[in-house]
């Protein structure tokens, strides 16, 4: 069976702003029922990228098509299929959700109505609320029904959890693995290790506007050259030496009163370790193991701390 034709593709896009390439020759593919990453640093090229994609943006070259769609020659089309949520979301201060869902529909042929999308959102309560009174949460759970208004097939998510607290970032999470389940495409951009992990099921780490790998989750940890490592505390301060001639481990650090042992088989390393500390009656107080993360292969890739959300 031949893989369904993708949602969005995007092909050898470019676009600068003077001597700065901010999207360098990228080119990806989003299919049905899929959430695609655009993880990386500030400064990356994310949402330059999205908004060539959403024509916000015209870009100097490369294509972009939205279920078969050029979004350059079709452009009335193309926005009939997608839905946005940018970084900041604003309206004006008196406008209420209902009014906001409303005027959005009015520029759709065939809308979602507004009473079922204030229901789905979680925004029945504050339905008549002034735009200005709306907590960040909220403002954030109107922006994706703004951008539910006409129905889309692919979304396009902006940063859409920064500054949010845990709570409504776990909300927002579950709405848009809601989006996947009914079929939809989404392109999320973040510059969170854990988010991209938890949504995604490809992830583009992209670089100074360029991708410099892409893959599922577990593809990008293999690309690590991180060894896993087993972090051990000690009834007593146990010989390095001895530590680094047990087999499989290939190096043993002491720092902050533990030892960290590299290995590439934990398994067999843990059970020489609990032997090894039998043998010599020392107490074994607590061990960690600390397998190789995307965290690792962003830092290896990019030369940038991971942010957390």
């Amino acid at each position: 069976m031949n893989p369904p034709e993708p949602r969005l593709a995007i092909r050898d896009l470019v676009k600068t702003y003077g001597t700065i390439r901010a999207v360098d020759c990228v080119s990806l593919q989003v299919a049905p029922g899929e959430i695609f990453g655009l993880l990386g640093p500030n400064g990356a090229g994310k949402t330059s990228l999205i908004e060539c994609a959403l024509g916000l943006r015209q870009p100097d070259s490369g294509t972009i098509l939205v279920e078969g769609l050029d979004a350059h020659t079709n452009s009335t089309a193309v926005k009939r299929r997608i839905g946005a949520v940018l970084q900041s979301t604003y309206l004006q201060d008196a406008i209420t959700p209902r009014e906001a869902l409303n005027f959005f529909a009015s520029f759709y042929p065939k809308p979602i109505p507004s009473k079922q999308l204030l229901n789905r959102f979680g925004l029945v309560d504050k339905a008549g609320a002034r735009f200005e009174t709306l907590s960040g949460g909220q403002r954030q759970r109107l922006a994706l029904a703004l951008a539910f208004v006409n129905d889309p097939a692919v979304l396009f998510l902006d940063e859409p959890t920064s500054g949010l607290d845990p709570q409504i970032r776990r909300e927002l999470h579950q709405a848009v693995r809601q989006f996947r389940a009914e079929g939809r495409s989404v392109l999320l951009s973040t510059h969170y290790i854990e988010e991209a992990h938890a949504l995604c099921d490809r992830i583009a780490i992209l670089h100074r506007g360029r991708i410099a790998a892409t893959g599922t989750p577990e593809e990008l940890i293999a690309l690590s050259a991180v060894l896993t490592r087993i972090v051990v505390r000690t009834g007593r301060q146990p010989d390095r030496t001895a530590l680094e001639a047990l087999p499989g481990i290939i190096s043993a650090t002491a720092a902050d009163g533990a030892f960290t042992l590299q290995t590439l088989d934990s398994g067999s390393v843990i059970i020489e370790l609990v032997n090894h500390l039998a043998a010599t009656n020392n107490e074994l107080v607590d061990l960690q193991v600390k397998k190789p993360s995307i965290e690792d292969v962003f830092i290896e890739l990019t030369g940038e701390p991971a942010s957390l959300p």
